[in-house]
């Protein structure tokens, strides 16, 4: 297995993109945004695969910077195996690409670039601990929501990719959650990582970034930093704050935590590159304002 560094917003360590070999040829899990094409290939290429030698593609979800380039896969003839509440999305992106659009305006195609519709014979969607067998390897996808609610961690063997329900860890620094509108469910994501934690892997391979070997104390530290976001954010919501402002208390709150933990300089600016807090800020309200009397 290798771990292909997109090199997103010219920063290493950013977003990741895992080619698996198997019997029936190279498996992808996770393209990345078509943005950062140029370096899926080379990184491919260093591998002496194409794109047209994949043939499947593994997304744990349909946001941009996990498949947003999953549709020159398809183009390629890959097959693109997704959530059954995902495939809607790549089989027509519009709707997608036009919320992006709102949050992104001018910057959509330096951070994203575009998004094609993939033809439906090309997608197949993956149930609750199915296995897909691919030549000699089987994966087992587990429903994580959470932090999205067609997500999926995939299973091999011993390993697990975890897309985002996994939490986001920059070159040994702490593990932090992601928590973008509109699907973050704190109840949800906490019983996502039990799943996780029962499976007992060996490694996690995160998108947002690379091996992470110590498993359990990854995980416990991600359900605390979780809550700890979580209950931070809920008096604001409380009082109907505008995320505008909560935002940049929330970045020094953020900040005073990664810079605790040793992270400074270019770290903290891929910490940012990977989770905007401001995109936290808009779903933990949100959360709240829609759950918070359960």
């Amino acid at each position: 297995m290798q771990i292909i560094d997109l090199n997103f917003g010219n920063h290493s360590e950013t977003i990741a993109s895992f080619l698996v070999e198997t019997s029936d040829g190279p498996v992808l899990v996770e393209t990345g945004p078509h943005s950062t094409l140029p370096a899926l290939e080379a990184g491919l290429s260093e591998a002496g695969v194409g794109l047209s030698d994949v043939q499947h593609v593994l997304l744990t979800h349909i946001h941009l910077d996990h498949g947003g380039a999953a549709w020159v896969l398809a183009n390629e003839g890959a097959r693109v195996y997704v959530h059954p509440a995902g495939l809607p999305h790549l089989a027509d992106p519009s709707k997608l690409m036009a919320s992006a659009t709102r949050i992104y305006k001018d910057d959509m195609d330096r951070l994203w670039g575009q998004m094609h519709p993939i033809a439906a014979n090309q997608l197949v969607t993956v149930e609750d601990r199915q296995t897909v067998r691919i030549g000699n390897r089987e994966f087992i996808a587990h429903h994580t929501p959470g932090h999205a609610i067609h997500h999926i961690a995939w299973q091999l063997e011993a390993d697990v990719f975890t897309g985002d329900v996994g939490g986001i860890r920059i070159n040994k620094g702490p593990v932090v959650p992601p928590c973008p509108p509109p699907d973050i469910h704190i109840g949800h994501w906490m019983e996502s990582i039990k799943r996780l934690e029962s499976l007992n892997p060996e490694r996690l391979f995160l998108t947002h970034f690379g091996e992470v070997k110590t498993v359990s104390r990854h995980l416990s530290e991600l359900k605390s930093i979780l809550m700890d976001w979580a209950l931070w954010m809920k008096p604001w919501a409380e009082q109907d704050a505008d995320p505008s402002e909560v935002t940049p208390e929330f970045q020094k709150y953020v900040a005073g935590q990664l810079r605790k933990e040793g992270v400074k300089g270019e770290n903290i600016e891929r910490y940012e590159n990977a989770n905007p807090a401001w995109m936290s800020v808009a779903g933990l309200i949100r959360y709240w304002k829609k759950y918070g009397n359960e």
